[in-house]
This record gives structure tokens, C-alpha cells and sequence, in this order.
């Protein structure tokens, strides 16, 4: 299989307290289509686990925190608040045997900004398996401290152009925060992130940086 034919398979799910709606959450993921062998079957099976993780994930979590707000709201005679979870997703890269997307949920229960979380995964068309980020590098490339340098060098670009703050630390964070689950391929390189709040304030989101494709960054996985 050289590519992957998928639609979007989407649920939604609502909570109330005393009958009075209090969060919703909304989930959009990809099902490959057709289901008609066991590549397509194994990320079909994924991605309902993951829908379900996340519709629990809002009920144990985010549900309490909701029906706070709601009662705290009630007793001081304000609004009352609805909050909303979503899951949805995106594929950067579908060629070459290779299908890779990240997926992100945003979430919004109390005062403070969206929280936005992404995963992402690379799948292996031919093997029905994540690839793991160092198969794209030359052995013993010494790819993590070429991707940590990469990020510290844009951090420091950024910073110079005014293109937004960094936290005092980021540093330290560019080192420690790093996690090699944290990437996918693009047309133009391969992406690799941060959690939001690990290098920066909320309002810079998801700190994204891309590694150009050439020699030491190759599409395909090294053998």
C-alpha cells in the first residue's frame, strides 16, 4: 500500500447537571476506507481507542471541573457556562508507503485560555506500524541533538525578529521537554513539537519546528 484512503468518523457526547447542559465534547477522526485488509483494519482499531480514551478523559476529568464552574456560576447568579471539548485531526503526509497525521484536542473548562494538546503518529503502509523518529536518520546521525540544536536556533531567530516571547528557561525546556513521539512528516520536512507551555506562553500555541528533508533527514526510514 502506497497511500491510505481515509473519511472522517465523528461522534459527539453531552453532559448535564440538573438537567441543564454543562459540556459537550465533539470528536472527528480518520477511518480508513476501505477496511479491507489488516494495515487498514489495525488504524481503524486505533483511532476508536483513542475516541473513546478521549470521551472518558472528558467525563472523569473535565466533567467535575464543568459542573464546578456551573455551581459556582448558579450561587453568584451569573451565566452559566458551556463548556466544549474537540478532537479532530489532520494528515500532513501520504505518499510513499508512508501515512503520518497529528491529532489535537482543544479543551476550554474555566477561566484561562484553550488548552491545546497534539499526538501525532507515522504509520508504516507496508508493516501496519508507527515508525519511531529515529528511523529516518542515518545511524548514529545523532539525530536528537540535531533536532534539539534546530529548535534552540529558531527559538533564538524568532526571539530577534520579535515574533513572540519564551519563557526564561526555555533552554533548559528545548532539552528536557523534547519527546520523540513528538513528530510527523510534511511535504517540505519533517515536524517535530512541543507541548503548549513547555517553551512558551499559551498564546504561541504549539511550538512547531521543521527539519528540511536531505541527507540527514531522509523520508523513508533507513534500513
Amino acid at each position: 500500500m502506497r497511500e491510505l484512503r481515509t473519511e472522517a468518523f465523528t461522534a459527539e457526547r453531552a453532559w448535564e447537571v440538573e438537567g441543564i447542559p454543562v459540556l459537550t465534547a465533539e470528536v472527528a477522526l480518520p477511518e480508513p476506507v476501505p477496511l479491507a485488509d489488516r494495515v487498514s483494519r489495525r488504524i481503524h482499531r486505533y483511532y476508536q481507542t483513542q475516541c473513546r480514551a478521549f470521551l472518558r478523559y472528558c467525563e472523569s476529568l473535565l466533567l467535575p471541573q464543568a459542573a464546578a464552574e456551573y455551581r459556582t456560576a448558579l450561587a453568584a447568579s451569573s451565566p452559566l457556562p458551556e463548556f466544549r471539548a474537540e478532537l479532530s485531526y489532520r494528515v500532513t503526509y501520504n505518499q510513499d508507503g508512508l501515512w503520518s497525521l497529528y491529532t489535537q484536542s482543544r479543551e476550554r473548562v474555566g477561566p484561562g485560555p484553550e488548552l491545546v494538546t497534539r499526538r501525532s503518529d507515522t504509520w508504516d503502509l507496508t508493516e501496519g506500524y508507527p515508525v519511531p523518529l529515529g528511523d529516518f536518520f542515518p545511524k548514529g546521525a545523532g539525530w536528537k541533538k540535531r533536532l534539539v540544536t534546530l529548535a534552540a536556533e529558531e527559538i533564538e531567530r524568532r526571539i530577534r525578529a520579535g515574533m513572540g516571547e519564551y519563557l526564561p528557561e526555555w533552554r533548559k525546556a528545548v532539552r528536557r521537554r523534547f519527546n520523540p513521539q513528538n513528530y510527523y512528516l510534511t511535504e517540505e520536512g519533517l515536524a517535530f513539537f512541543y507541548p503548549m507551555y513547555a517553551l512558551a506562553p499559551g498564546n504561541l500555541g504549539v511550538p512547531t519546528f521543521i527539519l528540511p528533508y536531505n541527507e540527514e533527514a531522509p523520508k523513508r526510514r533507513s534500513t
